[in-house]
């Protein structure tokens, strides 16, 4: 007789799904929360938004970089390894927009560096994106310290171009705002993060699932962003706002997909490939057994074929005068049936010279 109360394997299941949709709903109230507060603070002081969203982003890049470079022993997929060096350096050069944007008291006297600076590091996160696979297709490891050097010197170009030659090519003008070099350059990373995602998708069988939805998303809510500064007139405009909120949530799926699950749950980024490769060699280890086994029943055969012919060497017992053969129970039977019950020999029937001269002279 049923008791009426709930199996304990269903009220644990049933839990852990309330507990994830709780979480769930209060992660999601304090994005809301937050963004709404973020919308507030623009509306009162443009400066201190733009410095919220830039900080946010520069502690989640240089998030990235901690894990990917306290776990560079362990990590068996080299495009997290390779991004997560990378974005140290992107978290230099969106500390140096931050500190030169129109009114902070930082880098004065000098046009706008802020909206050079963003370029280089917009640059350097999506060539960042799209580089990595050739580590990924190749399945080479990049060395750690190789790749850190080679950003430090890129990083350490950019850097010099903007504040001390003074070449880089100008992107803002007051008065008529964005320059040509400076959309067509968003234009051009946006089309250096579409052929990262192309490779995404044909690569999606090397991250983890979950790793795999947040790259995506992160990448495509980039395009947004970049999208919605090209068509901005002032520094503070609301394209420009909108495009720092979708910077927000770019960078919001990069920490999900890296920073939060490489902490939470290593299992799933960290030794991703090496459960796959333990996948693919139990299914080896399956395969040879299955081997093993077909190869063990043909010896079997062959070794009852062997003993069957093995009877045929010994002494056999044929009549003198019927040539019949007395078989083990000891019923005669013709050579022709013995022969076919005791060995694998197929019999064919035909008439030697000798026979054929004795029974049918005239042929």
């Amino acid at each position: 007789m049923l008791s009426g109360k709930p199996f304990p394997e269903a009220t644990t299941w049933q839990g852990k799904i309330m507990r994830q949709k709780t979480e769930s709903f209060i992660y999601l109230s304090a994005l809301f929360a937050a963004m709404a507060g973020l919308y507030a603070t623009a509306r009162v002081s443009y400066l201190l938004f733009h410095t919220l969203v830039e900080g946010f982003s520069i502690v989640v890049a240089s998030s990235i970089f901690i894990v990917a470079w306290n776990s560079k022993k362990h990590i068996g997929n080299p495009y997290l390894l390779f991004v997560g060096i990378a974005y140290l350096f992107i978290a230099l050069l969106d500390m140096l927009h931050t500190l030169s944007y129109n009114g902070m008291p930082v880098f004065t006297g000098y046009g706008y560096p802020a909206n050079q600076l963003w370029i280089c590091a917009r640059f350097m996160e999506s060539t960042t994106l799209l580089l990595a696979f050739i580590f990924l297709r190749k399945n080479i490891m990049p060395k750690a310290e190789v790749v850190f050097t080679l950003y430090a010197m890129v990083s350490g170009l950019f850097i010099a171009s903007v504040f001390y030659w003074r070449n880089f090519p100008v992107c803002f003008v007051e008065g008529l705002g964005q320059t040509a070099f400076k959309k067509n350059s968003e234009y051009l990373i946006c089309l250096i993060l579409v052929a990262a995602i192309v490779l995404l998708f044909r690569n999606r069988h090397r991250f983890d699932g979950k790793v795999f939805q947040m790259l995506l998303w992160s990448m495509i809510f980039t395009v947004i962003s970049e999208l919605a500064f090209t068509v901005y007139v002032s520094n503070e405009g609301p394209a420009n706002m909108m495009g720092h909120f979708f910077k927000i949530f770019s960078f919001i799926l990069i920490y999900q997909a890296i920073v939060k699950t490489g902490i939470e749950k290593p299992y799933e980024l960290i030794f991703h490939d090496l459960d796959q490769s333990n996948r693919e060699l139990l299914r080896e280890i399956e395969l040879r057994k299955q081997i093993q086994q077909e190869n063990e029943q043909l010896i079997a055969r062959l070794k009852k074929a062997l003993e069957e012919i093995n009877t045929l060497e010994g002494i056999l017992p044929l009549c003198s005068f019927c040539k019949k053969i007395r078989d083990e129970e000891g019923h005669w039977e013709a050579v022709d049936v013995y022969i076919d019950k005791h060995s694998d020999a197929d019999i064919s029937h035909s008439v030697c010279p000798d026979c054929m001269a004795r029974h049918y002279p005239d042929l």
